[in-house]
């Protein structure tokens, strides 16, 4: 409760008190189960992939609030209005990623440099969040990039979501579950011939192309070093044992 009083006393602060206040209250409560080094380095991580949203937005002439942070969910820009297109859509979710996976490898970089576990495994915690965030469903950052080819492409985030919850469950899995519910049910009506889906969707197919590029590259990237850092990060511990 105390928690809470705080997150909405920020939020009545401002975009930078909503900023700061949220992401010290966060740093805080990672800090109780992580200590405050790993937890400063996870929330830099986050707001890194949230910048990407929001300067990505702002080239693209949208109105959009600063960064929120609510612990154990994650962060948030709010877009406070519609992209005028899947294209602008998918530049503003990939950037995310984008600028997220480079902090993380700065993060990796450093701790390679320095033979930091702890930057290592702040590391790994960036190329993970980055990857499940490129999960092909909406609302999270794959199933707005993958949007740009097909909405149905969700039908096949979904399976994936369902898997990785029986993996390892969680409930920001199941919150993440509940808000793709709708969207699923969008994607499994969606009529590509609709005038308002071929207005919004109707991108060339060399754009289409390129995203759809990008979008496999960088999850293969991410899929890669979340592999290879976990290794490490298990040599490590078996070593110590």
């Amino acid at each position: 409760m105390k928690l809470l009083l705080l997150l909405l006393g920020a939020l009545k602060l401002g975009k930078v008190a909503t900023t700061g206040g949220t992401m010290l209250l966060s740093v805080a409560a990672y800090a109780l189960v992580w200590g405050w080094r790993y937890a400063a380095g996870f929330v830099a991580l986050l707001f890194a992939h949230e910048m990407g949203h929001f300067v990505a937005a702002r080239q693209r002439n949208l109105d959009v609030g600063a960064p929120a942070f609510i612990p154990f969910v994650g962060a948030w820009i709010a877009l406070k209005e519609t992209p005028i297109d899947a294209e602008t859509e998918a530049y503003v979710a990939v950037a995310g990623p984008f600028v997220g996976t480079l902090a993380a490898f700065a993060v990796y970089f450093v701790a390679r440099a320095e033979d930091s576990t702890l930057l290592l495994a702040i590391a790994y915690s960036g190329f993970f969040l980055n990857l499940f965030n490129l999960l092909p469903v909406s609302p999270l950052d794959g199933g707005r990039i993958t949007a740009i080819v097909s909405p149905r492409i969700w039908l096949i985030g979904a399976p994936m979501m369902m898997a990785l919850m029986l993996y390892q469950p969680s409930p920001v899995l199941v919150l993440v579950a509940i808000v793709a519910v709708p969207q699923l049910i969008a994607a499994w009506n969606y009529d590509a011939n609709a005038p308002e889906n071929r207005a919004y969707y109707g991108v060339a197919a060399q754009t289409k192309a390129e995203y759809a590029a990008l979008y496999l590259a960088l999850a293969a990237l991410l899929a890669l070093m979340t592999y290879n850092v976990h290794e490490m990060l298990g040599h490590v511990h078996t070593a110590r044992v």
